[in-house]
């Protein structure tokens, strides 16, 4: 399952025979079916598959968001399993980023103040929070646009803030669930750009659930889903769609 076991690479995400059962009258149903995953540090990994597959019940499981039946979760050394739930919050407030298939903006407030809402929940003072948002809205491209609400800006610029606020505290895990769903093939493609050279470096993993076959391109390891099960695993120029 390793994209790759050079030791400049890390395992960040360890999934091992993992199962997860959702009750369903007299037959359960099966999310994931004895799942074992990776994901490096220092790589975009997607995880591809019809939709109903299981992909976004593994992102809740990787996240704690979600419990599981059997199985074991290591996420940086942390074993998922062996930690309470106010553990688990904490732990994911600070270090998972989480980009969403509708960006989750709120409508109330300008794209800084929205940004800056991870830092603010681990505590920075509000001023040097937007202050570092801020910044990072600049360096995507809307530094003009920081007092602008999500109303007044297009799909793509709205998934810049989504990517913004998935990355302004750090994170060493980033979350993406259908992040080019609800955009056009140039901007998805671009928001994928955006996400890559920003997100991807030594000490950072990067997950993409996805069914958009358009950016299967910029993965650097591709994990395919099918009934609960992973199928497949493999360099993305190995991995022939469909």
């Amino acid at each position: 399952m390793s994209a790759d076991s050079s030791p400049e690479s890390s395992i960040a995400v360890e999934v091992k025979k993992v199962t997860k059962i959702f009750p369903n009258g007299d037959t359960p149903t099966y999310a994931l079916r004895e799942v074992s995953f990776q994901a490096q540090n220092g790589k975009l990994t997607m995880i591809v598959g019809p939709s109903g597959c299981g992909k976004t019940t593994l992102l809740s499981v990787i996240c704690g968001t979600l419990g599981v039946d059997s199985g074991d979760i290591e996420v940086f050394g942390n074993n998922l399993k062996m930690m309470s739930d106010a553990e688990i919050t904490h732990f994911r407030c600070l270090n998972v980023g989480f980009i969403f298939q509708q960006f989750n903006l709120i409508p109330t407030l300008t794209i800084v103040e929205n940004a800056s809402i991870p830092l603010i929940l681990q505590g920075m003072p509000y001023r040097k929070a937007e202050e570092k948002a801020a910044a990072l809205l600049e360096d995507l491209g809307l530094g003009k646009r920081i007092r602008s609400f999500p109303r007044q800006l297009s799909g793509g610029q709205q998934q810049r803030v989504a990517i913004a606020r998935a990355l302004v505290h750090d994170p060493k895990l980033v979350i993406c669930d259908e992040p080019t769903a609800s955009l056009d093939a140039a901007t998805g493609h671009h928001a994928l750009e955006l996400l890559k050279n920003s997100a991807c470096n030594a000490d950072r993993c990067v997950i993409v659930v996805t069914h958009d076959s358009r950016i299967f391109s910029f993965a650097d390891w591709i994990a395919e889903m099918e009934d609960g099960r992973v199928i497949k695993s493999c360099l993305p120029a190995d991995y022939h769609h469909g």
